[in-house]
């Protein structure tokens, strides 16, 4: 018995083959560009029930495109099963096509699966005719049959892997022509296992009562289209909204590389940019511009003592108040850490730039909680101007820099407006903090000692240890100069330790002589006093070298010690119940209230030199000031200790206010290590000979 088949229907399965393999690149597609994990499985279970849906209508309306000179049905059953068959293998290839890496041998274990279970899908179909007597099939046919249904499959997977990608070029012109092909091979392998089957004469078939082969030509037909068109109008949905989630996290991917993530201030990038755009504006209408660098004073302290949080929050809290007053022409960045950048255009006139750089100082320099605690800092600000001292972006932030330096050497919280000279001094700054790393390694560090006297008898009481560098090419350099390069490169706590190495080596070195034991000063700046594990890293020192932590004081200034109240009390006190000294360095500079002292329990205080001058004027400050801290430390049990010392006539009035020692060049300059070695020997003959000269009976 043979058939024949319906032109109609057979375009039909052709068109919905084609819109089968749309659907399937189109939602392999989808699932590659899905950027959340919990909707990819709904979405490939999805896109598998379309895709089967219509692979399996395509074989329907095959099946359907031919007639027999019977009455033909399907079983219902054997037709769902052959359903779920196609929607199975529709996942396979899905999950196989959307993630991943297809390798050769993944390809082809995917499609062979694939194409088993299309073949089965297939005659599955077939089956639910449930003829009498049963199809027989030519074997060869079905063999090369399910061979291209596999090799179909293998085809269809890597299209659909290979054009999953959305940014291709014409890409859609590309998952047309590969649903075309698409199309020709599922078709082909259709009508290949048809052409498998045959027929015996006066057959019948026993399925002929309950599905209906017109009725379900109808809604196979109308399902397949109702399901493939509206899972592709359903994916193309989903793909505007991706390009406008696309085109929505390009916005922020371009704002995230042009502004500070932590400020939401433009970055160093955008600022470059703003600046040449400046510099075009100026040259076409004659329009200076000023270069604002600012850099905060005291952050590095506060961002190490309290935390990276606390130092995240007081920027933010800067970068707000460098907003303010700002014209909107105007422009604030952030370049990285603690500096940041104000363009001022349209500026005729020094004047203007100054008048910024002043707000900026007195916006900075108000009170700032963070965490219920009051922070205080400040800001070196360094000026330049275009096109004066610049003609392009390097130049005008170097010269901005340089300025800003010149601040900071100029006592900080201040501006200064760029000079040519600036240059050298920015340059050498540049030249020490590189040659500083080699100084240690080099031996060009070095020690050096200045005693401290007793004021009623003039002895040796103790000596503070001073460092100093010579440079083999530039000489001797400041303490002044090079510490706070130090301080800023991260080499003081390094240089610390060094420090407190040298010092316990020259106490080894006087005790072996049989010297005076006599107590060492060492200074601690705010970067070495806010190391977490200070005390515990001078133990370790002290207790290598084998010092008695009697021999040792540490000195701190007023503003370090104002950074954190709390953690300097317990920084005080941990030191001092290991047995060090305390004492405040340069006293009525800073904060200058004697409640503090009270607080902190310091156990010596050094008055600042610049008092000492003003005994010499016959002014009341310094007298003022050291009566009212010798009387408040006679109660607190606290040794007073006038620094700078030169005159006699000093020398005279300290002792009629009835102060413990005294530092300063009228008595000793401070002396190498092998000096105050000598000295030291000389001190101490002179104190035998004046107790032999005591025991000595008269005659």
């Amino acid at each position: 018995m043979t058939g024949i088949y319906n032109p109609l229907l057979v375009c039909l399965s052709l068109v919905v083959a084609f819109l089968a393999s749309y659907t399937a690149v189109e939602v392999s597609g989808g699932l590659n560009a899905l950027a959340s994990a919990k909707r990819r499985p709904l979405w490939l279970v999805g896109g598998a029930v379309s895709m089967g849906v219509g692979i399996w209508s395509m074989h329907f309306i095959g099946m359907l495109a031919f007639s027999l000179p019977i009455q033909v049905g399907y079983d219902f059953s054997t037709t769902a099963a052959s359903l779920f068959l196609a929607i199975g293998v529709s996942l396979i290839a899905l999950a196989t096509a959307s993630r991943g890496v297809l390798s050769y041998r993944r390809l082809c274990v995917a499609g062979t699966i694939m194409g088993l279970g299309v073949a089965a899908m297939h005659f599955t179909g077939m089956h639910a005719m449930q003829m009498s007597p049963a199809i027989e099939y030519t074997i060869w046919k079905v063999a090369l049959s399910v061979g291209v249904a596999i090799a179909a499959s293998m085809a269809a997977l890597w299209l659909a892997f290979t054009l999953r990608a959305s940014d291709l070029e014409n890409l859609v012109v590309k998952r047309l022509g590969a649903a075309v092909i698409m199309a020709v091979a599922i078709t082909g392998m259709h009508y290949l296992g048809m052409s498998a089957a045959n027929f015996a004469a006066g057959s019948l078939c026993l399925s002929g009562g309950k599905l209906d082969a017109n009725w379900l030509a109808l809604v196979v037909t109308a399902t397949s289209f109702t399901v493939l068109v509206g899972t592709l109008a359903l994916l193309g949905f989903h793909t505007s909204s991706l390009s406008i989630s696309l085109r929505r996290a390009n916005r922020q991917l371009h704002y995230l590389g042009t502004h500070d993530a932590l400020t939401n201030l433009p970055n160093r990038q955008q600022l470059s940019l703003h600046i040449a755009q400046a510099v075009d504006e100026c040259a076409r209408r004659a329009s200076p511009f000023a270069v604002l660098f600012i850099d905060l004073d005291g952050f590095k302290s506060i961002n190490d003592s309290l935390g990276h949080g606390v130092g995240d929050d007081l920027l933010q809290v800067c970068a707000e108040r460098l907003r303010q007053d700002l014209r909107h022409t105007d422009m604030v960045a952030r370049l990285g850490g603690d500096e940041f950048v104000i363009v001022v255009e349209n500026v005729a006139e020094v004047s203007s730039a100054v008048a910024v750089a002043n707000g900026v100082l007195q916006r900075l320099s108000q009170e700032i909680v963070v965490n219920g605690l009051p922070l205080r800092v400040s800001a070196s600000i360094g000026i330049a101007f275009y096109p004066r001292d610049g003609g392009n972006v390097d130049e005008l932030l170097h010269s901005a820099d340089a300025a800003m330096y010149a601040a900071k050497q100029s006592g900080r919280n201040t501006f200064r407006v760029f000079e040519p000279q600036m240059n050298h001094t920015a340059l050498k700054s540049l030249v020490l903090q590189r040659d500083l790393h080699r100084a240690l390694s080099d031996g060009q560090l070095s020690m050096s000692f200045q005693p401290k006297f007793s004021v009623a008898s003039q002895s040796v009481t103790g000596v503070e240890a001073l460092i100093r560098w010579r440079h083999p090419e530039l000489g001797e350099i400041p303490p002044l100069e090079f510490i706070p390069i130090a301080e800023r490169s991260g080499l003081i706590v390094e240089i610390g330790d060094w420090v407190l190495q040298e010092v316990c080596r020259n106490i080894a070195v006087w005790d072996a002589q049989g010297l005076p034991a006599i107590c060492v000063a060492v200074n601690l700046s705010p970067i070495q006093f806010s190391v977490p594990d200070l005390v515990a890293r001078i133990d370790a020192l002290i207790g290598a070298a084998g010092v008695d932590p009697c021999r040792l004081m540490f000195e701190i200034t007023e503003t370090t010690a104002m950074q954190n109240i709390e953690k300097t009390s317990r920084t005080i006190e941990a030191l001092q119940s290991r047995g060090y000294t305390v004492a405040i360095d340069d006293f009525g500079t800073g904060y200058s209230s004697l409640g503090y002292l009270q607080r902190f329990r310091f156990d010596q205080i050094k008055i600042d030199g610049s008092f000492m001058r003003d005994l010499d004027d016959g002014g009341q400050r310094g007298s003022a000031l050291l009566s009212a801290v010798v009387t408040l430390a006679r109660a607190l049990q606290i040794e007073v200790v006038a620094e700078g010392v030169e005159t006699e006539s000093q020398f005279r009035t300290l002792g009629e206010l009835a102060c413990d020692q005294v530092q300063g060049f009228l008595l000793s300059r401070p002396l190498p290590a092998a000096e105050f070695l000598a000295f030291l020997r000389c001190a101490a003959d002179r104190i035998v000979a004046t107790e032999r000269a005591c025991a000595t009976p008269t005659a």
